[in-house]
């Protein structure tokens, strides 16, 4: 099975592909995640990458594509892949569309979560994370037990994103619905667009994403 997750910064995308990952054997696709494990293997789309990004300049979607392209023919892949932050535009969902014919792939599923935009800046601009081990926290949903230590490895020193406030944020979101909004019609004409309450608490966005991945 292979499926998008289409949603928002913050929306909790990255949370809920590695629920799916660990519970149906998928493998989580992340566009940074591989644009950096390309670089590192020196692969010949990789090396491209390293040009562009050492001279400053965005990656292509061209490339982005060679990056996908050579990491879903990976055997891990074989049961399927979850993409996560890719397509970002229509060009980028046609440019897929294409790579997975020519590969005899299809896309069985694009699941939107759906979130508003202003519980959503308290989401993202609340969030903090253990220096030591990347356990992840909230002001308000999820704070350690003992304020300012860790609850899994007993750090004590906590960082926030740079980019999480909300100024940085509206505009992250502002973007997502000029560019990444089209999306939702664009799979929707295709037939494999789900859309699911993404505000819910976790486990019921999960049991949602369940529901949705039963019936496919």
């Amino acid at each position: 099975m292979n499926l998008i997750l289409l949603g928002p910064p913050g929306a909790g995308k990255g949370t809920q592909a590695k629920r799916i990952e660990e519970a149906r054997g998928l493998v989580q696709l992340s566009t940074g995640d591989m644009l950096r494990a390309a670089v590192a293997a020196g692969t010949e789309v990789g090396n491209r990458a390293k040009a562009v990004m050492e001279a400053g300049e965005l990656v292509s979607d061209d490339i982005v594509i060679g990056i996908i392209s050579e990491r879903i023919d990976e055997p891990d892949c074989e049961n399927g892949f979850i993409l996560d932050g890719f397509p970002r535009t229509v060009a980028q969902a046609e440019a897929l569309d294409k790579l997975l014919a020519e590969k005899n792939k299809t896309l069985d599923v694009v699941i939107e979560m759906q979130v508003e935009d202003d519980p959503l800046v308290g989401r993202i601009t609340g969030r903090f994370t253990c220096a030591k081990c990347g356990e992840g926290y909230h002001d308000e949903f999820k704070k350690p037990a003992r304020d300012g230590i860790c609850d899994k490895c007993g750090g004590t020193q906590m960082t926030r994103r740079a980019d999480d406030n909300e100024e940085t944020v509206r505009s992250r979101l502002a973007a997502y619905h000029e560019q990444t909004a089209p999306l939702i019609d664009y799979y929707g004409k295709k037939g494999v667009l789900k859309s699911i309450d993404g505000m819910k608490a976790i486990d019921e966005v999960t049991s949602q994403i369940s529901t949705v991945l039963d019936a496919v």
